[in-house]
Order: C-alpha cells, then sequence, then structure tokens
C-alpha cells in the first residue's frame, strides 16, 4: 500500500510538472513569443517557488493566469531590457569577428561582459520571484548572488548542458517537463544559494 500510495504521489506530481510546462509553452506563444516569454516564466517560477513553501494544492491554471496577466507589463520591461543588451552583445560579438586582428584586445572585455550577461538571466526568475525590489535593484541584485555564489551558478550552467543533453536524446519531452523542470532545478539552486547568504550574514552579525 506505501509503494502504492509513493507511485502514486510521483505519477501526480508528474503530471502537475507537464501541465505547468505546457501552460508555459501556450502563454509564451499567447504573447507571440517576445511578449509572452517573461511573463510566462515568471508565472512558472511563481509557481514552482509557492510549491518549495508548501502550496501543494494551489490551482495551477488560476495562478498562473494571474501571475501572468499581472506581471505582464513589468516582465516585458525586462524582456526588452535582456533583449537590448543581448543583441548589443551580438553585435559587438560581429564586429569583433570582422575586425579581428585589430581589436583583439577588446576579447577580454566583451568575454567579461558576455558572462555577466548570462549569470546576471540565469539568476534572474528566481531572484524577482523571491524579493519584492525595485526594477534595476533586482538585475543588480542577480548578477551579485551569481558573483558571490560560484559553486550555485556552475550548477546552474551544468544543469543547462544536461538539459540540453537529455532533450537531444529524447526530444519528446520538451512539451512536458523542459520548462518546469529546469524552474525547480534553478528555484533549488537559487535557495542554496541566498541560504548561504542569510548564513554568512548571521555570522558577521
Amino acid at each position: 500500500m506505501n509503494g502504492w500510495n509513493r507511485f502514486n504521489q510521483v505519477a501526480t506530481w508528474m503530471v502537475k510538472i507537464a501541465y505547468l510546462n505546457v501552460l508555459w509553452i501556450l502563454f509564451s506563444i499567447f504573447g507571440l513569443l517576445v511578449f509572452g516569454l517573461f511573463p510566462a516564466t515568471v508565472a512558472i517560477f511563481t509557481i514552482v517557488r509557492k510549491w518549495f513553501h508548501g502550496e501543494k494544492e494551489l490551482a495551477i491554471f488560476s495562478c498562473f493566469w494571474s501571475i501572468f496577466r499581472g506581471e505582464f507589463i513589468k516582465a516585458n520591461g525586462y524582456a526588452l531590457l535582456f533583449l537590448a543588451a543581448g543583441y548589443l552583445l551580438y553585435y559587438d560579438f560581429i564586429f569583433l569577428q570582422l575586425n579581428e586582428g585589430q581589436l583583439v584586445f577588446l576579447y577580454p572585455i566583451f568575454i567579461f561582459l558576455a558572462i555577466v550577461y548570462i549569470v546576471t538571466l540565469l539568476y534572474f526568475f528566481v531572484v524577482y520571484v523571491h524579493f519584492d525590489l525595485k526594477f534595476f535593484q533586482t538585475i543588480k541584485q542577480s548578477f551579485l548572488i551569481a558573483a558571490v555564489s560560484p559553486i550555485e551558478t556552475l550548477l546552474m550552467v551544468a544543469s543547462f548542458f544536461i538539459l540540453y543533453w537529455i532533450v537531444r536524446l529524447i526530444p519528446g519531452i520538451i512539451p512536458l517537463f523542459t520548462g518546469s523542470i529546469l524552474a525547480i532545478v534553478i528555484t533549488w539552486i537559487g535557495h542554496r544559494a541566498f541560504a548561504k547568504i542569510e548564513r554568512k550574514k548571521e555570522i558577521r552579525s
């Protein structure tokens, strides 16, 4: 009986995770990707955070829709910021490639800026849903937490590569698990980083 209950519990959670992932994809498409991706991702991270804090029985669709609608404008403000920064980095990369022999000294600067961009984006969603910060404070804290949490940052990067490898092996999991599983993993790693920072603060105080 215990074995059956455990199996039933695992199956229930797999259905919830798959359902959340489908909502993430549909709402991203609903917003034509450009305007839907960030609000949908904020929604998926918010629900995962609620799960981590013990809210296991929440109504997934109504919660997702409420967050998507409520965060639509603000989340898209961040989307435009990251999109613009990503475009500038891409443009700089192309420019450096075209002038490779003359601007070699700029490569370290480009690599540094690219790393700052990537690690900030890695932490952005988990920081956004966990803390109540002003617009640019969220960006700043995302980078600072990444900078002082090298192990967690490497774990996040590794999780992306592992998921990419799994998707290459089993492409059929894309509509069912990719976004939600990644949100769960990043939330777990992010909370680990937050806890370590809090412990350091307590020791210093």
